[in-house]
Protein backbone atom coordinates (compact mmCIF):
# COMPACT_ATOMS: atom_id res chain seq x y z
CA UNK A 1 0.00 0.00 0.00
CA UNK A 2 1.33 3.43 -0.93
CA UNK A 3 1.17 5.46 2.27
CA UNK A 4 2.92 8.68 1.41
CA UNK A 5 3.86 11.04 -1.42
CA UNK A 6 6.45 13.74 -1.91
CA UNK A 7 5.18 17.33 -2.08
CA UNK A 8 7.82 20.03 -2.54
CA UNK A 9 10.43 17.62 -1.25
CA UNK A 10 8.47 16.84 1.95
CA UNK A 11 7.04 13.39 2.69
CA UNK A 12 3.36 13.55 3.65
CA UNK A 13 0.53 11.20 4.62
CA UNK A 14 -2.10 13.83 3.97
CA UNK A 15 -5.08 11.47 3.71
CA UNK A 16 -4.18 9.19 6.60
CA UNK A 17 -4.07 8.99 10.36
CA UNK A 18 -1.37 10.81 12.29
CA UNK A 19 -1.55 10.07 16.02
CA UNK A 20 -5.22 9.15 15.71
CA UNK A 21 -6.23 12.21 13.68
CA UNK A 22 -7.23 12.46 10.03
CA UNK A 23 -6.60 16.15 9.60
CA UNK A 24 -8.81 17.66 12.31
CA UNK A 25 -11.05 14.59 12.50
CA UNK A 26 -10.85 11.54 14.73
CA UNK A 27 -9.44 11.48 18.23
CA UNK A 28 -10.59 9.80 21.43
CA UNK A 29 -13.66 11.22 23.21
CA UNK A 30 -14.42 8.58 25.81
CA UNK A 31 -14.94 8.21 29.59
CA UNK A 32 -11.72 7.95 31.64
CA UNK A 33 -12.45 4.26 32.31
CA UNK A 34 -11.85 3.56 28.61
CA UNK A 35 -9.10 6.02 27.78
CA UNK A 36 -6.23 4.00 29.23
CA UNK A 37 -7.52 0.78 27.66
CA UNK A 38 -7.77 2.39 24.22
CA UNK A 39 -4.33 3.95 24.51
CA UNK A 40 -2.93 0.52 25.36
CA UNK A 41 -4.77 -0.98 22.38
CA UNK A 42 -3.39 1.73 20.08
CA UNK A 43 0.16 1.09 21.27
CA UNK A 44 -0.22 -2.68 20.97
CA UNK A 45 -1.63 -2.37 17.45
CA UNK A 46 1.24 -0.15 16.30
CA UNK A 47 3.80 -2.54 17.79
CA UNK A 48 2.15 -5.67 16.42
CA UNK A 49 1.01 -4.79 12.91
CA UNK A 50 4.53 -4.64 11.51
CA UNK A 51 5.75 -7.84 13.11
CA UNK A 52 6.39 -10.41 10.35
CA UNK A 53 4.78 -13.29 12.23
CA UNK A 54 1.56 -11.28 12.78
CA UNK A 55 1.36 -10.28 9.12
CA UNK A 56 2.05 -13.87 8.06
CA UNK A 57 -0.68 -15.21 10.34
CA UNK A 58 -3.16 -12.60 9.11
CA UNK A 59 -2.42 -13.35 5.45
CA UNK A 60 -2.61 -17.09 6.15
CA UNK A 61 -6.18 -16.83 7.43
CA UNK A 62 -7.20 -14.43 4.66
CA UNK A 63 -6.06 -16.97 2.08
CA UNK A 64 -7.08 -20.27 3.66
CA UNK A 65 -10.15 -19.29 5.70
CA UNK A 66 -11.60 -16.17 4.08
CA UNK A 67 -10.78 -17.24 0.52
CA UNK A 68 -8.79 -14.22 -0.65
CA UNK A 69 -7.98 -12.80 -3.05
CA UNK A 70 -11.55 -12.01 -4.04
CA UNK A 71 -12.02 -11.79 -7.82
CA UNK A 72 -12.19 -8.61 -9.86
CA UNK A 73 -14.97 -9.47 -12.29
CA UNK A 74 -15.67 -7.73 -15.60
CA UNK A 75 -19.44 -7.22 -15.56
CA UNK A 76 -20.04 -7.36 -19.30
CA UNK A 77 -23.84 -7.19 -19.21
CA UNK A 78 -23.94 -4.37 -16.67
CA UNK A 79 -21.33 -2.52 -18.73
CA UNK A 80 -23.52 -2.74 -21.83
CA UNK A 81 -26.46 -1.33 -19.89
CA UNK A 82 -24.37 1.49 -18.45
CA UNK A 83 -22.56 2.26 -21.70
CA UNK A 84 -19.29 2.22 -19.76
CA UNK A 85 -16.90 -0.55 -18.76
CA UNK A 86 -17.42 -1.78 -15.17
CA UNK A 87 -15.57 -4.24 -12.96
CA UNK A 88 -16.94 -5.58 -9.68
CA UNK A 89 -14.65 -6.27 -6.73
CA UNK A 90 -16.32 -9.41 -5.41
CA UNK A 91 -16.20 -9.05 -1.61
CA UNK A 92 -19.54 -10.88 -1.62
CA UNK A 93 -17.58 -14.08 -2.33
CA UNK A 94 -15.62 -13.93 0.93
CA UNK A 95 -16.42 -16.46 3.64
CA UNK A 96 -19.47 -15.10 5.56
CA UNK A 97 -20.51 -13.08 2.49
CA UNK A 98 -19.01 -9.62 2.89
CA UNK A 99 -15.91 -7.51 3.49
CA UNK A 100 -16.46 -7.57 7.26
CA UNK A 101 -14.45 -10.76 7.78
CA UNK A 102 -11.20 -9.00 6.71
CA UNK A 103 -11.29 -6.74 9.75
CA UNK A 104 -12.63 -9.42 12.10
CA UNK A 105 -9.72 -11.76 11.41
CA UNK A 106 -7.20 -8.97 11.92
CA UNK A 107 -8.71 -7.71 15.16
CA UNK A 108 -9.32 -11.13 16.68
CA UNK A 109 -5.67 -12.01 16.09
CA UNK A 110 -4.81 -8.85 18.04
CA UNK A 111 -7.28 -9.83 20.77
CA UNK A 112 -5.75 -13.31 21.00
CA UNK A 113 -2.26 -11.86 21.40
CA UNK A 114 -3.55 -9.53 24.10
CA UNK A 115 -4.93 -12.49 26.04
CA UNK A 116 -8.63 -11.66 25.57
CA UNK A 117 -11.15 -14.43 26.18
CA UNK A 118 -14.41 -12.58 25.39
CA UNK A 119 -15.33 -10.60 22.28
CA UNK A 120 -18.10 -8.02 22.07
CA UNK A 121 -19.36 -6.37 18.88
CA UNK A 122 -22.24 -4.42 17.36
CA UNK A 123 -24.02 -5.18 14.10
CA UNK A 124 -26.55 -3.50 11.82
CA UNK A 125 -27.16 -5.56 8.70
CA UNK A 126 -25.83 -8.57 10.60
CA UNK A 127 -22.79 -9.11 8.39
CA UNK A 128 -20.34 -7.87 11.01
CA UNK A 129 -22.14 -9.89 13.65
CA UNK A 130 -21.82 -13.02 11.55
CA UNK A 131 -18.15 -12.33 10.77
CA UNK A 132 -17.32 -11.64 14.44
CA UNK A 133 -19.17 -14.76 15.61
CA UNK A 134 -17.33 -16.74 12.93
CA UNK A 135 -13.92 -15.48 14.03
CA UNK A 136 -14.76 -16.07 17.69
CA UNK A 137 -15.79 -19.65 16.93
CA UNK A 138 -12.58 -20.18 14.96
CA UNK A 139 -10.45 -19.17 17.95
CA UNK A 140 -12.66 -20.57 20.69
CA UNK A 141 -13.62 -17.26 22.27
CA UNK A 142 -16.83 -16.26 24.05
CA UNK A 143 -18.77 -13.79 21.91
CA UNK A 144 -21.61 -11.32 22.54
CA UNK A 145 -23.26 -9.45 19.65
CA UNK A 146 -25.47 -6.37 20.18
CA UNK A 147 -28.12 -5.65 17.55
CA UNK A 148 -31.07 -3.29 17.28
CA UNK A 149 -34.45 -5.01 17.36
CA UNK A 150 -35.50 -3.22 14.16
CA UNK A 151 -32.45 -4.52 12.32
CA UNK A 152 -32.95 -8.03 13.73
CA UNK A 153 -36.47 -8.08 12.30
CA UNK A 154 -35.30 -7.11 8.80
CA UNK A 155 -32.16 -9.32 8.83
CA UNK A 156 -33.59 -12.57 10.20
CA UNK A 157 -31.22 -14.83 8.28
CA UNK A 158 -28.16 -13.23 9.84
CA UNK A 159 -29.73 -13.44 13.30
CA UNK A 160 -30.01 -17.20 12.80
CA UNK A 161 -26.43 -17.42 11.54
CA UNK A 162 -25.08 -15.52 14.57
CA UNK A 163 -26.86 -17.87 16.93
CA UNK A 164 -25.83 -20.95 14.95
CA UNK A 165 -22.19 -19.89 15.34
CA UNK A 166 -22.53 -19.96 19.11
CA UNK A 167 -22.56 -16.24 19.88
CA UNK A 168 -24.97 -14.64 22.33
CA UNK A 169 -27.25 -12.17 20.56
CA UNK A 170 -28.40 -9.22 22.67
CA UNK A 171 -31.21 -7.10 21.20
CA UNK A 172 -31.77 -3.47 22.11
CA UNK A 173 -35.04 -1.57 21.75
CA UNK A 174 -33.53 1.83 22.54
CA UNK A 175 -34.06 4.69 20.07
CA UNK A 176 -34.99 3.36 16.65
CA UNK A 177 -33.33 0.04 17.54
CA UNK A 178 -30.87 0.27 14.65
CA UNK A 179 -27.08 0.38 14.28
CA UNK A 180 -26.52 3.54 16.35
CA UNK A 181 -28.37 1.97 19.25
CA UNK A 182 -26.45 -1.29 18.90
CA UNK A 183 -23.17 0.66 19.11
CA UNK A 184 -24.43 2.49 22.21
CA UNK A 185 -25.35 -0.82 23.85
CA UNK A 186 -22.03 -2.46 22.96
CA UNK A 187 -20.05 0.54 24.24
CA UNK A 188 -22.06 0.45 27.45
CA UNK A 189 -21.20 -3.20 27.97
CA UNK A 190 -17.55 -2.48 27.18
CA UNK A 191 -17.44 0.30 29.79
CA UNK A 192 -18.94 -2.03 32.41
CA UNK A 193 -16.69 -4.93 31.41
CA UNK A 194 -13.33 -3.41 30.44
CA UNK A 195 -11.61 -6.82 30.30
CA UNK A 196 -13.49 -7.81 27.14
CA UNK A 197 -12.19 -6.98 23.66
CA UNK A 198 -14.51 -4.70 21.67
CA UNK A 199 -14.27 -5.70 18.00
CA UNK A 200 -15.75 -2.64 16.31
CA UNK A 201 -16.86 -3.36 12.77
CA UNK A 202 -16.78 -0.08 10.88
CA UNK A 203 -14.31 2.77 10.50
CA UNK A 204 -15.94 4.81 13.26
CA UNK A 205 -15.59 5.31 16.99
CA UNK A 206 -12.63 6.50 19.05
CA UNK A 207 -8.97 6.07 18.16
CA UNK A 208 -7.50 3.56 17.39
CA UNK A 209 -10.53 1.91 15.73
CA UNK A 210 -10.71 4.03 12.53
CA UNK A 211 -6.98 3.45 11.97
CA UNK A 212 -7.17 -0.29 12.72
CA UNK A 213 -10.27 -0.97 10.63
CA UNK A 214 -8.82 0.98 7.71
CA UNK A 215 -5.59 -1.00 8.01
CA UNK A 216 -7.30 -4.40 7.95
CA UNK A 217 -9.65 -3.47 5.09
CA UNK A 218 -6.91 -2.04 2.86
CA UNK A 219 -6.47 -5.51 1.36
CA UNK A 220 -9.51 -4.79 -0.85
CA UNK A 221 -7.93 -1.89 -2.73
CA UNK A 222 -4.48 -3.44 -2.73
CA UNK A 223 -5.83 -6.50 -4.54
CA UNK A 224 -8.11 -4.47 -6.80
CA UNK A 225 -5.27 -2.25 -8.03
CA UNK A 226 -3.05 -5.20 -8.89
CA UNK A 227 -5.91 -7.07 -10.56
CA UNK A 228 -6.99 -4.03 -12.57
CA UNK A 229 -3.46 -3.32 -13.76
CA UNK A 230 -3.17 -6.93 -14.89
CA UNK A 231 -6.52 -6.75 -16.73
CA UNK A 232 -6.30 -3.27 -18.27
CA UNK A 233 -2.66 -2.16 -18.02
CA UNK A 234 -3.63 1.11 -16.40
CA UNK A 235 -5.50 2.55 -13.43
CA UNK A 236 -9.31 2.88 -13.35
CA UNK A 237 -11.04 6.17 -14.02
CA UNK A 238 -13.57 5.80 -11.21
CA UNK A 239 -14.11 3.93 -7.95
CA UNK A 240 -17.55 3.44 -6.40
CA UNK A 241 -18.53 2.06 -2.99
CA UNK A 242 -21.40 2.39 -0.54
CA UNK A 243 -20.71 4.38 2.63
CA UNK A 244 -22.35 3.73 5.99
CA UNK A 245 -19.68 3.91 8.66
CA UNK A 246 -17.07 3.69 5.90
CA UNK A 247 -15.11 0.44 6.12
CA UNK A 248 -15.73 -1.25 2.77
CA UNK A 249 -15.34 2.02 0.90
CA UNK A 250 -12.07 3.02 2.57
CA UNK A 251 -10.91 -0.53 1.94
CA UNK A 252 -11.27 0.02 -1.81
CA UNK A 253 -10.22 3.68 -1.83
CA UNK A 254 -7.09 3.42 0.35
CA UNK A 255 -4.60 2.17 -2.23
CA UNK A 256 -5.75 4.77 -4.79
CA UNK A 257 -5.77 7.89 -2.60
CA UNK A 258 -2.54 9.27 -4.06
CA UNK A 259 -3.47 8.39 -7.64
CA UNK A 260 -5.14 11.76 -8.16
CA UNK A 261 -6.42 10.92 -11.65
CA UNK A 262 -8.67 8.20 -10.17
CA UNK A 263 -12.04 9.73 -9.21
CA UNK A 264 -13.51 8.40 -5.96
CA UNK A 265 -17.25 8.29 -5.28
CA UNK A 266 -19.19 7.22 -2.17
CA UNK A 267 -22.89 6.28 -2.18
CA UNK A 268 -24.74 7.09 1.05
CA UNK A 269 -27.98 5.60 2.31
CA UNK A 270 -30.38 8.34 1.23
CA UNK A 271 -33.55 6.69 2.49
CA UNK A 272 -36.57 8.66 1.32
CA UNK A 273 -34.54 11.69 0.29
CA UNK A 274 -32.84 14.81 1.63
CA UNK A 275 -35.06 15.19 4.69
CA UNK A 276 -33.72 14.93 8.24
CA UNK A 277 -35.26 11.92 9.97
CA UNK A 278 -35.79 10.12 6.67
CA UNK A 279 -32.20 9.73 5.49
CA UNK A 280 -28.80 8.42 6.59
CA UNK A 281 -26.70 10.52 4.19
CA UNK A 282 -24.24 11.83 6.79
CA UNK A 283 -21.65 13.45 4.54
CA UNK A 284 -24.25 14.86 2.18
CA UNK A 285 -26.34 16.49 4.93
CA UNK A 286 -24.43 16.39 8.22
CA UNK A 287 -21.92 18.63 9.93
CA UNK A 288 -18.82 18.13 12.10
CA UNK A 289 -19.26 17.21 15.75
CA UNK A 290 -18.40 14.66 18.43
CA UNK A 291 -20.39 11.44 18.18
CA UNK A 292 -19.73 8.02 19.70
CA UNK A 293 -16.17 8.73 20.69
CA UNK A 294 -14.84 10.58 17.65
CA UNK A 295 -14.96 13.99 15.95
CA UNK A 296 -16.39 13.63 12.46
CA UNK A 297 -19.49 14.48 10.48
CA UNK A 298 -22.83 13.52 12.01
CA UNK A 299 -26.48 14.07 11.22
CA UNK A 300 -27.02 16.44 14.12
CA UNK A 301 -28.89 19.64 14.99
CA UNK A 302 -27.49 22.93 16.31
CA UNK A 303 -27.31 21.46 19.83
CA UNK A 304 -25.27 18.46 18.68
CA UNK A 305 -28.16 16.02 19.13
CA UNK A 306 -28.31 13.45 16.34
CA UNK A 307 -31.37 13.15 14.17
CA UNK A 308 -33.10 9.80 13.80
CA UNK A 309 -31.93 8.12 10.61
CA UNK A 310 -33.57 5.93 8.03
CA UNK A 311 -32.29 3.75 5.19
CA UNK A 312 -33.64 0.55 3.72
CA UNK A 313 -30.08 -0.77 4.17
CA UNK A 314 -29.42 -1.60 7.82
CA UNK A 315 -25.67 -1.38 7.23
CA UNK A 316 -25.98 2.24 6.06
CA UNK A 317 -28.57 3.33 8.64
CA UNK A 318 -26.17 5.26 10.87
CA UNK A 319 -25.88 9.01 11.69
CA UNK A 320 -22.07 9.12 11.93
CA UNK A 321 -19.17 8.51 9.57
CA UNK A 322 -15.49 7.60 9.46
CA UNK A 323 -13.18 10.53 10.27
CA UNK A 324 -11.07 9.55 7.26
CA UNK A 325 -14.05 9.97 4.94
CA UNK A 326 -14.71 13.35 6.58
CA UNK A 327 -11.18 14.38 5.60
CA UNK A 328 -11.59 13.05 2.07
CA UNK A 329 -14.79 15.07 1.69
CA UNK A 330 -13.26 18.29 2.99
CA UNK A 331 -10.16 17.99 0.81
CA UNK A 332 -12.24 17.12 -2.25
CA UNK A 333 -10.36 13.86 -2.78
CA UNK A 334 -13.66 11.97 -2.76
CA UNK A 335 -17.24 13.01 -3.40
CA UNK A 336 -20.29 11.59 -1.66
CA UNK A 337 -23.84 11.31 -2.99
CA UNK A 338 -27.27 10.57 -1.55
CA UNK A 339 -28.80 7.44 -3.12
CA UNK A 340 -32.45 6.79 -2.28
CA UNK A 341 -34.07 3.50 -1.33
CA UNK A 342 -35.92 3.42 -4.65
CA UNK A 343 -32.72 3.90 -6.65
CA UNK A 344 -30.94 1.18 -4.67
CA UNK A 345 -33.80 -1.29 -5.11
CA UNK A 346 -33.76 -0.68 -8.87
CA UNK A 347 -30.02 -1.40 -8.97
CA UNK A 348 -30.52 -4.49 -6.78
CA UNK A 349 -32.99 -5.87 -9.33
CA UNK A 350 -30.88 -4.87 -12.31
CA UNK A 351 -27.65 -6.51 -11.18
CA UNK A 352 -29.46 -9.67 -10.11
CA UNK A 353 -31.16 -10.10 -13.47
CA UNK A 354 -28.35 -8.87 -15.72
CA UNK A 355 -25.34 -10.58 -14.14
CA UNK A 356 -26.76 -13.40 -12.01
CA UNK A 357 -25.30 -11.71 -8.91
CA UNK A 358 -27.66 -10.80 -6.06
CA UNK A 359 -25.98 -7.92 -4.19
CA UNK A 360 -26.57 -6.76 -0.65
CA UNK A 361 -28.95 -3.81 -0.62
CA UNK A 362 -26.06 -1.80 0.86
CA UNK A 363 -23.84 -2.55 -2.15
CA UNK A 364 -26.75 -1.79 -4.47
CA UNK A 365 -26.41 1.88 -3.52
CA UNK A 366 -22.94 1.90 -5.12
CA UNK A 367 -24.28 0.18 -8.25
CA UNK A 368 -27.04 2.77 -8.50
CA UNK A 369 -24.60 5.67 -8.18
CA UNK A 370 -22.30 4.19 -10.81
CA UNK A 371 -25.15 3.80 -13.28
CA UNK A 372 -26.11 7.44 -12.73
CA UNK A 373 -22.60 8.84 -13.09
CA UNK A 374 -21.26 6.72 -15.93
CA UNK A 375 -23.79 7.62 -18.61
CA UNK A 376 -22.00 8.73 -21.75
CA UNK A 377 -18.57 7.69 -20.46
CA UNK A 378 -17.98 4.85 -22.89
CA UNK A 379 -14.20 5.28 -22.93
CA UNK A 380 -13.83 5.12 -19.15
CA UNK A 381 -13.42 2.11 -16.87
CA UNK A 382 -14.60 1.78 -13.29
CA UNK A 383 -14.55 -0.49 -10.25
CA UNK A 384 -17.58 -0.96 -8.00
CA UNK A 385 -16.95 -2.56 -4.63
CA UNK A 386 -19.58 -5.26 -4.24
CA UNK A 387 -19.22 -5.27 -0.47
CA UNK A 388 -21.68 -8.05 0.32
CA UNK A 389 -24.08 -10.61 -1.07
CA UNK A 390 -27.84 -10.25 -0.94
CA UNK A 391 -28.98 -13.54 0.58
CA UNK A 392 -29.92 -11.63 3.72
CA UNK A 393 -32.23 -9.33 1.74
CA UNK A 394 -34.08 -11.83 -0.45
CA UNK A 395 -36.81 -12.58 2.11
CA UNK A 396 -37.56 -8.86 2.39
CA UNK A 397 -39.21 -9.05 -1.04
CA UNK A 398 -37.42 -5.97 -2.37
CA UNK A 399 -38.47 -6.99 -5.87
Amino acid sequence: MKTSIIENGIKTNKYESINGLFGEYGGMYVPPVLEGKLLNLAAFFEQTKSQPDFEEEYIHYLKTFVGRPSPLYYARNLSEIAGSKIYLKREDLNHTGSHKINNCIGQILLAKRMGATEIVAETGAGQHGVATATAAALFGMKCKIFMGATDAARQKMNVSRIEMLGAELVLTNEGRATLKDAVDAALGYYIENPDVYYLLGSQVGPHPYPTMVGYFQRVIGKEAKQQFLEAEGRLPDHLFACVGGGSNSIGLFADFLYDEAVAIHGAEGGGEGAVFGKTAATLSMGKPGVFQGTFSYALSDENGDVYPTYSIAAGLDYPGISPQHALLKDTGRADYHLVTDAEAIEAYKLLSKSEGIIPAIESSHAVALALQMLKGKENQISIINLSGRGDKDVERKLL
